[in-house]
């Protein structure tokens, strides 16, 4: 397989999908769909008779599809088991299945996967490409900690309960979900995203430790900053005055919201290093806001935070 863009947003046509093939057995007879690293409560092996399964399982809280083969790829087959220990650790915000491509090619084709490895996260039942190349496994940390902050601002906190054996919870069974959540998820379903901002500020308030309402505020605030703002206009504002701490910033935000993370830091950082004295500071102050709302750990706000460096002296 060769690497080209993923772009299948629909529904996913499982009509072609019979009956499970058997699986190949690996060295030591353990399926080759199993992953050889550590086991997590939270990961499935996929085959054809539970991945519809899966896809309902997206319904309440977010699913990871994990595309590989250790025959073709092997180091799509660490990264499988690299996200089964990354996803443990976030104890239910994700499920993560499985797809050995070698023991059910028929889920490869019914999902049109283009390249290995691939991950792709379900949410809603709504599939969406995710990761297209190996990471490392504290980059895997980085970035599912980022996704998990953003779907939370989202409203979307539901939590898988823990499998046994990986095997997928009884039918009917309900998923637990954090209610702490729920005020904020609440408003934000409603379109109140002052009452969003005070309800995640209340978690943060009470535990300032809580990565997933730390990040719920910044992005909440974002969205709270650019309510009914043209995008069109805020970047025309933007050109014809590029000194403007307000009209700059206005733009940095939209650009968060639209995921355009490195451009926002970037014009940010150019900002900085023009302006002086009390301009500069709010730029910069803002942009060290930015930076909270993505994550310190992710290699982007890294490189931003030595850009800034630069800019200030």
């Amino acid at each position: 397989m060769t690497q080209q863009p993923f772009s299948r947003p629909g529904a996913i046509d499982l009509s072609g999908l019979g009956k499970p093939a058997p699986q190949p057995a690996a060295p030591g007879g353990a399926p080759t769909g199993t992953p050889t690293g550590a086991a997590s409560s939270y990961s499935v092996v996929v085959d054809e008779q539970n991945f519809q399964g899966m896809l309902e399982q997206s319904m309440t809280a977010p699913v990871l599809l994990a595309f590989y083969s250790r025959t073709r790829m092997p180091e799509s087959g660490q990264l499988a088991d690299d996200l089964a220990t990354v996803v443990g650790e976030h104890e239910g915000r994700f499920l993560l299945g499985l797809v050995d491509i070698d023991a059910a090619p028929q889920i490869a084709q019914a999902m049109q996967i283009p390249s290995i490895p691939l991950v792709v996260a379900v949410v809603d039942g709504r599939p969406m490409p995710l990761l297209q190349d190996p990471l490392p496994i504290e980059e895997l940390r980085t970035a599912l900690t980022q996704v998990a902050q953003q779907l939370t601002t989202q409203g979307i906190t539901g939590r898988h309960q823990p499998r046994t054996g990986g095997a997928p919870a009884a039918e009917g069974e309900e998923e637990a979900v954090d209610p702490r959540y729920a005020p904020a998820q609440d408003a934000l379903a409603a379109g109140d995203i002052d009452a969003a901002v005070a309800e995640y500020q209340k978690l943060v308030d009470a535990n300032p430790a809580d990565v997933e309402a730390a990040g719920g505020l910044a992005m909440a605030k974002v969205m709270q900053r650019t309510q009914g703002v043209d995008l069109a206009q805020a970047r025309a504002a933007a050109a014809e005055a590029p000194d403007d701490v307000d009209a700059q910033t206005m733009v940095a935000d939209l650009d968060m919201l639209g995921g355009h993370v490195e451009d926002a830091f970037t014009r940010l950082v150019n900002l900085v290093a023009r302006t002086s004295d009390k301009d500069r500071e709010r730029a910069r102050d803002h942009l060290l806001g930015l930076f909270a709302a993505v994550g310190n750990d992710d290699p982007r706000v890294l490189a931003g935070r030595r850009n800034l460096a630069s800019a200030l002296f």
